[in-house]
């Protein structure tokens, strides 16, 4: 029986688009279901410890260069290390994610949330611009106006807001996360152990 895999992701997060292609990879080897929860993790980092990047020591934010760039090199992905409109708004963006998401169209969700981190950490895009994620949209082979139009339903902070919180239920304080039976796995560098766990 295929595992079910709940997905958290930050639409600004480098780790996440890390694992972004490598994850779908795997989820398409062992025809796991997934649902993606674009969620406010400033809101989840409130809660459980954790700090936004510019408030984090020296060192902490010396060190994860370090190890963007390392894992860069070592998954021979393109990505600048420090994007030009990095962090950008991802608000527009993640409530389109949500629209596909609440739409049923899941697949679709997964897609544009990985195109608006490739648009971000590869190609130095300013993802929260309106004509910008328009066009990443439409690169996703999706109706860019429609998909717009559904995320602009007043219902979706609020959406946004009960994912968040549900995540925060769930126990998830980082991006990305995976969450399998119950079991969290955290960060692109636990992606061998999500490949186990789905084996199992």
């Amino acid at each position: 029986m295929a595992k079910h895999v709940d997905y958290y992701v930050s639409l600004n997060s480098p780790w996440t688009y890390l694992a972004s292609r490598r994850f779908e990879t795997l989820a398409k080897k062992h025809n796991a279901h997934v649902s993606i929860w674009p969620v406010d993790f400033g809101s989840v980092f409130s809660v459980s410890g954790g700090l936004p990047l510019p408030k984090r020591a020296p060192q902490r934010q010396a060190y994860r260069m370090m190890e963007l760039k390392r894992w860069r090199d070592h998954l021979g992905v393109k990505m600048n290390l420090e994007p030009k409109f990095f962090p950008a708004n991802e608000v527009p963006a993640a409530k389109c994610v949500i629209a596909l998401r609440e739409l049923g169209r899941m697949a679709d969700a997964i897609k544009l949330a990985h195109a608006v981190l490739a648009a971000l950490w590869e190609d130095e895009k300013n993802t929260g611009d309106p004509a910008t994620l328009h066009e990443i949209v439409a690169s996703c082979g999706l109706d860019a106006a429609t998909v717009i139009k559904a995320s602009e339903a007043p219902n979706m902070i609020e959406k946004r807001e009960s994912y968040t919180q549900y995540a925060i239920d769930q126990g998830v304080f980082g991006a990305p996360s995976f969450v399998i039976d119950r079991e969290i796995f955290w960060g692109q560098d636990r992606l061998d152990f999500v490949d186990r766990k789905l084996a199992a």
